[in-house]
């Protein structure tokens, strides 16, 4: 078994944590509304589900880069704060962190840039992970697997002593290139050593299970 000595638990924030997807695509249609553009596709939509805001722009903008400095600066003046209450927490996260508590550590690896922290306050996670690893404190965003070498380094432990939970294919390859076992969440097309649709599945996975 892939999670037989389970020591720290990290998670990806979109799609994992916070079903964000009607505020992904708010926040980025209120930039481009901003720019004369269009909204954006579907498969621009997921593009921005799972990168960051500097490659989501860049993507968005590929046809008229000019204007991603004008871009960049409306975003930094209007915030996300308003888009952030339209997030909604996963079921069953509460309870898996409850659960956790005192048996693995937490962390987040996610390719959230500048959001993460207001998120965790907006939400009252502020407190309930003992690291926070976003694309702003990594040279590499994922699907480079820096992220999930700083968790590693910074509890000094080895990779099959960390699991992932992702629901994308980045996560996915963060987690293989980082040799980390990884948990698709709500992804059957994703390669993972496990999937799972219901977030407290962890506890079982890892050996927990309930008081």
């Amino acid at each position: 078994m892939p999670f037989n000595h389970i020591a720290v638990v990290a998670f990806d924030c979109d799609g994992v944590m916070f079903d964000s997807a009607d505020a992904n695509i708010a926040y980025y249609n209120q930039i481009l509304a901003h720019l004369g553009r269009s909204a954006m596709t579907a498969d621009q939509e997921a593009y921005t589900h799972s990168h960051t805001v500097r490659e989501s722009l860049a993507h968005l903008l590929a046809d008229a880069p000019h204007l991603i400095t004008a871009a960049d600066a409306f975003r930094l003046r209007t915030g996300y704060l308003p888009f952030i209450r339209h997030m909604r927490m996963e079921p069953h996260l509460r309870h898996l962190l409850n659960q956790l508590q005192g048996r693995c550590k937490t962390a987040i690896a996610t390719n959230r840039t500048d959001t993460m922290n207001r998120v965790l306050a907006e939400h009252d996670l502020e407190g309930w992970f003992d690291m926070v690893v976003s694309a702003a404190d990594v040279t590499h965003p994922k699907p480079h697997p820096e992220q999930l070498l700083t968790i590693m380094a910074h509890f000094h432990i080895r990779p099959h002593e960390l699991c992932f939970i992702g629901d994308s294919d980045l996560d996915q390859q963060a987690a293989d290139a980082a040799g980390v076992p990884f948990i698709a969440y709500g992804n059957p097309d994703l390669r993972a050593a496990a999937h799972i649709h219901r977030l407290d599945a962890v506890l079982d996975l890892i050996g927990i299970g309930e008081n």
